[in-house]
């Protein structure tokens, strides 16, 4: 199954959101720079996911 990069971007715009509250927060400010790091590489994100999905096919048969 090929992950695709940019519905996991939105989840973590959503955790993102979710955890807005306290900016100060680890949480928030993990999700917030994950998100900005993924968003401004998503190129390299997908190519990323589409060897981690192909790495774990290939030890999964």
């Amino acid at each position: 199954m090929a992950l695709r990069a940019e519905p996991i971007l939105a989840k973590l715009n959503e955790l993102r959101h979710d955890a807005e509250g306290d900016k100060a927060d680890m949480e928030y400010v993990a999700l917030y720079h994950a998100f900005c790091f993924i968003s401004y590489k998503m190129a390299e994100f997908q190519a990323y996911l589409n060897e981690a999905t192909a790495n774990s096919s290939a030890t999964d048969e």
